[in-house]
């Protein structure tokens, strides 16, 4: 069932789907809710699962206020819980989503009862990201976003993905036509203005599950590796000949992954 709720005068769409302890979802950069879609199904037979666009994403408004930063993404899927009544979730959030899931933990952590990253990290970015970052918003304010996402999306999927399944990257990439450059723009400021979460992910008693991809270039699986020790608790799954898109790359064992993750969490004596 397809929802909304305002959220400081910007309305939120969200999709709202199953039963039962809550599952909440988070897209990454240049995508919406819908990258979800065969996650959301299989895990709504047992869960149920919230799947919001995120602000300028999908059919949600662009937060109308200037120096956005990814707390201000967390606060407002905070608020989208109280409005459900949601007083506890398991949140697992891709790529951009995973920062947006770190700094909910940070501040939230009494709403979570387990997190995950999958193909996300909780490193801040080095110079050099940063520098990739900034070219990439001055590219944005002078050019169309549907262009630069054309060119960029396809570095997102491993060679073997973009052969065997070239239609799913050429659907992603139609996607990108929804976006407006100001909401790419203040996804990429956010990201690279947030700071490491490393401390997140040390503190935490709750479980963590990491799901990355050996062909990742957006989040790589030996940066990843360097923090799956740090939880008390964690879940580890590598996904072999995958980019940075296992949910479209190789759904199959990611739906298998989060599924296994989650019934621990609700069966587990740990919490």
């Amino acid at each position: 069932m397809q929802k909304h709720f305002t959220y400081k005068e910007t309305d939120i769409v969200y999709n709202d789907i199953g039963q039962g302890n809550a599952v909440v979802l988070l897209h990454g950069f240049g995508e919406d809710g819908s990258i979800w879609h065969n996650q959301a199904e299989v895990l709504a037979k047992e869960y149920r699962v919230i799947v919001p666009d995120l602000p300028g994403s999908g059919k949600s408004g662009l937060l109308n206020y200037e120096n956005v930063v990814i707390e201000d993404y967390a606060a407002c899927l905070m608020e989208l819980l109280v409005n459900e009544k949601i007083e506890k979730c398991i949140l697992l959030g891709h790529s951009m989503g995973g920062y947006i899931t770190l700094a909910f933990a940070e501040k939230y952590t009494d709403m979570l009862c387990a997190f995950g990253l999958i193909h996300s990290t909780a490193f801040a970015d080095n110079e050099e990201k940063k520098e990739a970052r900034r070219k990439s918003i001055d590219f944005l304010s002078e050019n169309d976003p549907y262009s630069f996402l054309k060119t960029s999306i396809p570095n997102l999927f491993s060679e073997k993905t973009k052969k065997e399944k070239a239609e799913v990257v050429a659907a992603l990439i139609q996607k990108g036509r929804g976006f407006s450059k100001e909401a790419l723009i203040q996804y990429y400021t956010a990201m690279m203005n947030r700071q490491d979460k490393t401390a997140v992910l040390s503190s935490t008693r709750l479980p963590v599950l990491f799901v990355m991809g050996t062909e990742d270039k957006a989040a790589p699986m030996e940066d990843v590796l360097k923090q799956v020790h740090l939880p008390a608790i964690a879940f580890i799954h590598i996904l072999t000949d995958v980019g940075h898109m296992g949910m479209l790359e190789n759904s199959v064992f990611l739906n298998k992954y989060l599924l296994s993750f989650c019934r621990f969490v609700h069966t587990s004596k740990v919490l």
